[in-house]
């Protein structure tokens, strides 16, 4: 099967799909991106891709931070992307990566007098991580970029060098991940995920000013926390914190739910999977197969 791709405002092949070497976003990283998942339900043979609406709002977010004019409305994002899909003939979870950049041809860093292209590209995804064992994070000595540095609420993708630096170097260290602290010492988040504990039967998680991106998902779980009647608090957290959780785990499109078994060698709870966070993980699973008809509103369809 070739696969496509949309840039330049048309669906081209994949391996026709390139970028000239002074492209800015290539030499200064100022592009903004989303990644979107669409899950295959087997018994419907249909194909959901999850939340788009809201992962298109997040990025004309991102564009205004950066400086850019979006070519396309949301509702036309959203139809692009079904006919993209639908064009790949995917019968298997699928990762999706719209990306909005600055496509001018120029050395210099500046947003302004810069040409602003849209390309999205499709590809077969399964787990980001292994899911028969929980995540061992340690806590990076990296901080996250503050919103007054690279705001991480938008999604830019020279910011992921920050990103990549953490993730590395948990790697090398042992870990599976890392839990990054703001310049002030708060938790923040993960190299690419948000981060939850439950403390007292409560689920905790970084306020939206605490240098987060504030995650599709995340917002996800904290709806599926509260149809499960499980009591959320946003608020700033303490490292010695995540030491004390009784559960933890991780979220985010492409960690999707994934629990925590450690962190800095201390294991969380009795290093097994918690009830609450398995009452999320199961919910997530079935809603974003479009098995939950009080959340199918979230879920794409792409073929008809």
């Amino acid at each position: 099967m070739t696969e496509h791709v949309f840039m330049n405002g048309e669906y081209i092949e994949a391996d026709k799909a390139v970028l000239p070497v002074r492209t800015h976003a290539f030499l200064y990283g100022t592009s903004v991106f989303e990644g979107i998942r669409a899950y295959y339900n087997k018994e419907e043979d249909q194909l959901y891709a999850f939340r788009v609406k809201e992962h298109y709002e997040r990025l004309l977010h991102s564009a205004k931070v950066m400086w850019m004019k979006s070519p396309y409305t949301i509702e036309e994002y959203e139809n692009i992307t079904k006919d993209l899909l639908k064009l790949n003939g995917y019968k298997t979870d699928v990762y999706i990566r719209p990306t909005l950049y600055k496509s001018s041809q120029k050395v210099g860093p500046t947003l302004t007098d810069n040409e602003d292209s849209f390309l999205i590209f499709t590809t077969p995804f399964g787990d980001y991580f292994e899911s028969d064992r929980g995540l061992k994070l340690c806590v990076s000595s990296w901080r996250r970029t503050s919103d007054n540095a690279i705001p991480p609420r938008a999604k830019v993708s020279g910011a992921y060098a920050n990103s990549a630096l953490i993730k590395t170097d948990a790697h090398e260290a042992g870990f599976d991940d890392a839990v990054v602290l703001s310049e002030s010492g708060q938790v923040t988040e993960g190299s690419a995920m948000n981060i939850f504990l439950v403390i007292n039967g409560t689920l905790v998680t970084s306020s939206t000013t605490d240098d987060i991106l504030v995650g599709v998902t995340r917002n996800t779980v904290i709806e599926l926390a509260h149809e499960l009647e499980i009591p959320v608090k946003e608020r700033s957290i303490d490292r010695t914190e995540l030491y004390a959780a009784e559960e933890a785990f991780c979220c985010g499109t492409g960690a999707q739910i994934v629990p925590v078994e450690s962190i800095d060698h201390r294991i969380v709870g009795d290093g097994k999977i918690g009830n609450i966070t398995k009452q999320i993980q199961e919910l997530y699973f079935n809603v974003v197969k479009g098995k939950v008809d009080k959340f199918k509103k979230w879920c794409l369809p792409v073929y008809d």
